[in-house]
């Protein structure tokens, strides 16, 4: 039984079938303890449909189930009960229907210095999923579609970087790469798993700006792995709060962060830096360490 507050069993809530959405309903993943006569519940009867043109949140600390449910969208993990949908048609399990799928849904990873390979070319990253799915426009070249992608995500002059290896380009510069890629098959949505989380405090907005421009110009939709609230608010529509495998609030972005119902999604703001608290204790330490000077 899910321990969701009030807000995330209102009607507007409740996942709707079809309509282009990907859809998670009533999924349950368990996990078996080796040498032990029992399971453990990473994900407890979790429904929401992801939109396009929307973008979901999922936050939580970790060990909440957040990784479980990207990996289940991916069909990387099968669910124990409970079912994933596009369309309105349960996703497939082999063959060219899984394919189109895959081509359908895509991840970008958390680490943009492992997620691409170190021995090959900017473009080769790029060439593999065009190629794969089929992903130009009429007349248009692979090459050209390549091009055509790294300008998409500001990687500008893009002949400039095509034949560039991954150690050749900066940890932003590496996972605009990497979203490049996700979008290469002409995806619709994408599962952006701690997407800046490795990257320096400098460029995670720009890197989030570029995926909110990206969603409204393409449409898609996009689940937003975190354990951060303040980019959840300023990245997302709707924000889902998990703990220990369950969905404990939900609603408009806004109004989580503002008026949090569920006491786990007010420990998670306490535990956020606050910059006036910051600079007060900033000041508080100055003057104790100027105070053991004299």
């Amino acid at each position: 039984m899910s321990h969701a507050s009030t807000s995330a069993q209102s009607p507007e809530h409740r996942p709707q079938s079809g309509g282009g959405s990907l859809e998670f309903r009533n999924v349950v993943k368990e996990y078996k303890v080796r040498g032990a006569q029992r399971t453990i519940r990473a994900v407890n009867d979790v429904s929401f449909t992801l939109s396009p043109g929307k973008t979901i949140a999922l936050v939580g600390e970790s060990g909440s189930g957040k990784s479980t449910i990207a990996k289940t969208i991916l069909q990387l993990e099968r669910p124990t009960s409970g079912e994933v949908l596009i369309d309105g048609k349960a996703v497939p399990r082999r063959g060219s229907a899984l394919k189109r799928y895959r081509k359908d849904v895509q991840m970008v990873f958390q680490d943009p210095f492992a997620s691409l390979n170190p021995f090959h070319t900017i473009e080769h990253h790029l060439e593999r999923p065009i190629r794969l799915h089929g992903a130009t426009s009429p007349g248009q070249s692979v090459h050209e579609r390549v091009l055509e992608l790294l300008e998409r995500v500001n990687l500008k002059p893009a002949e400039d970087i095509v034949g560039r290896r991954p150690h050749e380009l900066s940890g932003g510069q590496r996972q605009r790469v990497a979203i490049a890629r996700a979008l290469a098959p002409g995806s619709r949505f994408l599962i952006a798993d701690e997407p800046v989380s490795m990257l320096d405090v400098s460029i995670r907005l720009g890197v989030l700006n570029l995926l909110a421009r990206l969603q409204r110009e393409e449409n898609l939709g996009v689940l937003y792995i975190t354990h951060d609230l303040a980019t959840a608010r300023h990245f997302s529509d709707e924000i889902m709060v998990m703990y220990r495998g369950d969905v404990v609030e939900r609603g408009p972005s806004d109004e989580v962060i503002l008026n949090p119902q569920h006491e786990y999604t007010k420990t998670l703001l306490a535990a956020a830096p606050d910059p006036d608290k910051l600079g007060s204790m900033r000041d508080e330490v100055r003057a104790s360490l100027a105070a053991s000077d004299s």
